[in-house]
């Protein structure tokens, strides 16, 4: 891609242009929390936060600060700041001395959502090792992808995960969250065999804030997941940026601000392997020292209950979840005093869902961010009166980040052009684990192709419009439309398939697929479907099916016109 003209000389592009600009003018001052300073990553300079947190492990020994206050909240136990501390150092020292891991090794973490999630993923980051998040929902080869692909050497699971693993005859050492008594299969060790001792220490390490500290997957064009590689310099920026958000909505909403985000009671719904899981609210709230509340499993019932049980302040999630907390029948009659933001953002959120939050729980603050894996969660916010006058915008860049539209052949566009979204700053990942031809294609000169199509206005205001690449959201689950027809095709009747996104009024998409059999062959929907299930985790399987005659509508080049073919379907499917 040809580098963007500079985004400065763009109007509504800097920081300081725009409706913002005076804002963050004030927000970034010369010796205020937010002050920005320009430093050179990999041979090129990155305008980032002078006071972000250096690494990981830093921001870990940091939290001791926050001593007694609860930190996580789980079914199983409370945990402080002081004690999470404690059981982070406890693992970190069995991860080195039984399983040998050292900086730079990769650790992957399969389980619900739960405290011993969070106590591995910072007993690695801890270690200057690489995190692993996999996807939960992952069926067993899945999961044995994510392990073969990253090189994990161990793997910290629940039993759920460990039967899956073990079913794909994944070779990889596993120590297993199980909270029985009984006997754990051999070789693996449970996650709760070694002694805690309160005040140990985290074993030495050396970090530097551009090692790589995460390796998240995400769905793409090309079947197979790609695994994103943050630094911690990248995460930390991004937990600075979370803060500023926040101090911009308040001095926006004419409130005083202290410069960071205070402590709160944060119910965490999304999966912790998602970016806005592990950046947003695990790295997030230890900033900050506010305590997590974790569900294992979304269920917007349970969440009511939790927020009245719990006291919680802030609610995050993807807009599917949002409209299935507001739309429960149990909105009108707990007591939701304590609730004062909803957050949501990782798929498209129609305007339409703003107005029902507002309906149902008045009075509270709705934040509409975007961001990817590839940026580290948040590139641009929308909050308050802005984004009731604006309800189908994403709001505007953070100072540190650029956003600018791009043509097909990477020439950026004048302000309120439609084109390609590209991103950079110092929150954007290095690139693709092991896959230098996609690293090359997604990034250049630290710009980003979201393949998200949009525009930004004059006044810095960002829209998202469509998406370039072909991903179906699923409730905020990316999931490749290439993936599910690779699985589709592998069955001995299928000729032609095209996997195509179709509306849902809670999750925001499910999976489609158009089906052209081959001549004589016999197979009916439900076969179809489960031979996709037999292949693919539950979200990925198609949920509609038509079974076509026709030859699919393709392009002179070969490719299959999803959009004309959209158009011709209508209706429901078979």
């Amino acid at each position: 891609m040809e580098r963007p003209h500079e985004p400065a000389a763009a109007a509504g592009s800097s920081p300081f242009d725009g409706e913002y600009g005076a804002l963050h003018a004030e927000l970034t001052a010369t010796g205020g929390p937010f002050e920005m300073m320009t430093v050179a990553v990999g041979g090129r300079d990155v305008r980032t936060w002078k006071h972000a947190p250096t690494n990981l492990r830093d921001l870990l020994e940091a939290s001791r600060r926050h001593g007694e206050r609860e930190y996580l909240v789980d079914s199983q136990r409370r945990i402080s700041f002081a004690d999470h501390l404690d059981l982070v150092a406890a693992f970190a020292l069995e991860m080195r001395d039984t399983f040998g891991v050292g900086d730079g090794d990769r650790v992957a973490v399969a389980m619900r959502n739960r405290s011993e999630w969070v106590v591995a993923f910072w007993a690695i980051a801890a270690l200057g090792a690489v995190a692993v998040p996999l996807n939960s929902w992952w069926s067993g080869p899945e999961l044995a992808f994510g392990v073969h692909d990253s090189g994990a050497a161990l793997v910290v699971c629940d039993t759920e995960r460990a039967a899956r693993l073990r079913a794909a005859a994944c070779d990889v050492q596993l120590v297993v969250v199980d909270d029985s008594a009984g006997e754990v299969p051999d070789g693996t060790r449970r996650f709760r065999d070694w002694p805690v001792r309160p005040g140990v220490e985290l074993p030495p390490a050396t970090v530097h804030p551009d090692s790589d500290a995460t390796i998240l997957y995400t769905s793409g064009t090309t079947g197979r997941p790609k695994g994103a590689i943050a630094t911690h310099r990248n995460i930390c920026s991004s937990v600075t940026s979370l803060a500023f958000t926040s101090a911009r909505d308040s001095r926006r909403a004419g409130r005083q601000v202290a410069g960071a985000i205070g402590p709160a009671r944060l119910l965490v719904g999304v999966p912790l392997f998602h970016v806005t899981g592990l950046y947003g609210l695990i790295v997030g709230s230890l900033a900050a020292g506010s305590a997590l509340v974790l569900m294992p499993k979304w269920d917007a019932g349970a969440a009511l209950e939790l927020i009245e049980r719990e006291r919680i302040t802030a609610f995050s999630g993807v807009p599917a979840m949002t409209r299935q907390l507001v739309d429960h029948p149990d909105v009108a009659t707990r007591e939701l005093s304590s609730l004062v933001s909803l957050t949501y953002g990782g798929a498209a959120a129609a305007p339409e869902l703003a107005r029902r939050v507002r309906r149902a729980l008045p009075q509270r603050t709705l934040r509409n961010g975007w961001g990817l894996t590839e940026t580290c969660t948040v590139v641009t916010m929308i909050s308050g009166a802005d984004y009731a006058n604006r309800p189908d915008s994403v709001g505007v860049p953070i100072p540190v980040c650029d956003v600018a539209t791009v043509d097909d052949e990477g020439h950026q566009l004048p302000p309120g052009s439609t084109g390609e979204l590209v991103v950079r700053g110092p929150n954007v990942v290095r690139g693709y684990w092991n896959l230098p031809e996609a690293t090359a294609s997604a990034f250049a000169d630290g710009w980003f192709r979201t393949g998200d199509i949009g525009r930004v206005d004059a006044g810095g205001f960002v829209t998202i419009l469509d998406r370039a690449k072909d991903l179906i959201i699923r409730g905020g689950e990316n999931v490749s439309s290439a993936e599910v027809e690779a699985a589709m095709f592998e069955h001995p009747a299928v000729d032609e398939v095209a996997a195509i996104p179709v509306p849902h009024d809670v999750l925001g998409e499910e999976v489609g697929v158009v089906v052209r059999l081959r001549d004589g062959a016999d197979v009916d929907v439900d076969g179809l479907r489960a031979h996709a299930a037999s292949q693919l985790a539950a979200f990925k399987v198609p949920v509609h099916v038509w079974i076509v005659d026709e030859p699919l509508p393709r392009s002179p080049q070969g490719k299959v016109l999803k959009r004309e073919l959209r158009a011709i379907l209508g209706g429901s499917a078979r």
